[in-house]
């Protein structure tokens, strides 16, 4: 009798550390998540910050493509509206498509092109950019560890209980991406 008890008693004590450390590796990722999304969210606002700017200096060269620079103004007020990560993400994605009509534009204007200022604006863009896509892919990847973590048992099993779900705020290629362009010389 003595041996079933302390054979429970170590079960017990070993399901109880598995369930700790479970656990703690389900909060720890998920704070990353979380700290990985802010850097995301700091590298869009510093986009965001430089988008006027950029649109000023297209601006005084094409100044009859309206709807364009609309565009690019609505779609950066909607991310400054955007609350919960999905709608920052839409929003992203929205900014991303403006800021490519805003460039297609800006290509048609050789003046524009060599001005100094549009010029520094331009590298700026382009290392935040690089910047937005390095840490796009750091989130996608705590997100990937995170959910790993909650959908395998016992992972699973703690998750449910604690109240974690699988995240779902991946960050994807817009389709209109995928189409491979074509090139004619």
């Amino acid at each position: 009798m003595k041996k079933i008890l302390i054979s429970l008693g170590i079960i017990a004590a070993v399901l109880i550390i598995i369930f700790i450390s479970t656990y703690n590796a389900i909060v720890a990722k998920h704070e990353t998540i979380t700290a990985k999304w802010a850097q995301v969210d700091n590298q869009l606002q510093r986009r965001n910050d430089l988008i006027p700017n950029l649109v000023n200096s297209v601006q005084g060269y094409a100044a009859h493509e309206k709807g364009v620079f609309e565009a690019v103004t609505a779609a950066r007020s909607q991310w400054a509206k955007a609350g919960t990560v999905d709608e920052k993400v839409k929003a992203a994605g929205a900014v991303d498509a403006a800021l490519s009509r805003l460039l297609f534009v800006a290509e048609n204007y050789p003046i524009l092109k060599a001005d100094n200022t549009f010029l520094k604006l331009m590298d700026e863009l382009a290392g935040t950019e690089n910047r937005i896509a390095v840490e796009r892919m750091r989130y996608n990847e705590a997100v990937q560890d995170y959910n790993i973590t909650v959908r395998m048992f016992p992972g699973n099993v703690i998750a449910g209980v604690s109240g974690y779900k699988v995240a779902s705020e991946y960050f994807k290629a817009e389709e209109k991406a995928k189409i491979v362009p074509e090139v004619k010389f």
